[in-house]
């Protein structure tokens, strides 16, 4: 299982990665990966994913069926996550639901591999600072600070045929990036030496990402029981909405399944 699977698209500082596959010469330094603050290792996985379960119980109830025409395009993030298979969350499952667990069990992975890469891959650091210094040179960034709802979702609406709009939020912001000088290019052996690193980051990321799958089927039966609270009830009245509307298109008064006099 590749990275992008675990943690569902682009990392948030994302380098200019090397085309071509990513060398596994040296095994994955397991004794560095635990960042330290104050002599006091730092919240384990299972604290965090614990936590990040707790924070998406705590939204749920305030969740709500989208009334407006969806996306056609699947979410990179969700389709297909071995996140939300642990998490018991399948294709029946709203997306806006799905979304917001596995951006926050996203967000672990992401914060696990940024300190594995700070200790020990200092090429590919010293790659994510010079990127991260040139995003923070951008005059618009409305993808950052978002909630997790939100995070990594388009930040545009599906353009209707025939309709286009004036601006899109998308468009602003890759003009605020045109206004910004691109990185200088890699040599050809920078290149090789920050392609063992992605890899080596890339190893480190399904270790984690499998951990954190692990730690979640410990959480499925209270995720099952938070969905049938305030998921199904919700979608049983859609549907039954739908219902009455279809049995009775023209007068909402009638009967249902009674014929127009």
């Amino acid at each position: 299982m590749r990275f992008l699977s675990y943690c569902g698209g682009a990392p948030r500082r994302r380098p200019r990665w090397p085309s071509g596959g990513a060398a596994r010469s040296r095994e994955i330094p397991r004794d560095r990966a635990t960042r330290r603050d104050n002599g006091r290792v730092e919240r384990s996985i299972e604290t965090q994913v614990s936590q990040a379960v707790d924070a998406w119980l705590r939204w749920l109830p305030r969740w709500e069926p989208a009334t407006h025409r969806g996306r056609v395009a699947p979410c990179r993030r969700c389709i297909g996550s071995p996140v939300l298979s642990a998490a018991g969350l399948g294709s029946d499952v709203p997306h806006g639901v799905q979304h917001g667990l596995s951006t926050r069990v996203k967000t672990i992975i992401d914060h696990a591999v940024a300190d594995y890469t700070e200790l020990n891959l200092p090429m590919l650091q010293a790659e994510l600072d010079q990127q991260a210094e040139r995003n923070r040179a951008r005059s618009y960034r409305p993808a950052e600070g978002l909630d997790p709802e939100f995070e990594g979702l388009p930040l545009d609406p599906e353009p209707t045929p025939g309709a286009p709009f004036l601006f899109t939020i998308g468009g602003l912001a890759e003009e605020a990036d045109a206004d910004v000088p691109a990185l200088p290019p890699l040599s050809d052996e920078a290149k090789a030496a920050l392609r063992q690193e992605v890899g080596l980051a890339d190893d480190y990321a399904n270790l984690i990402g499998r951990e954190v799958c692990a730690v979640l089927l410990h959480h499925r039966l209270r995720i099952q029981a938070a969905i049938g609270q305030y998921v199904e009830p919700q979608i049983a009245a859609m549907l039954e909405e739908l219902t009455r509307s279809l049995d009775a298109p023209f007068d909402p008064n009638a009967e249902p399944g009674m014929p127009e006099p």
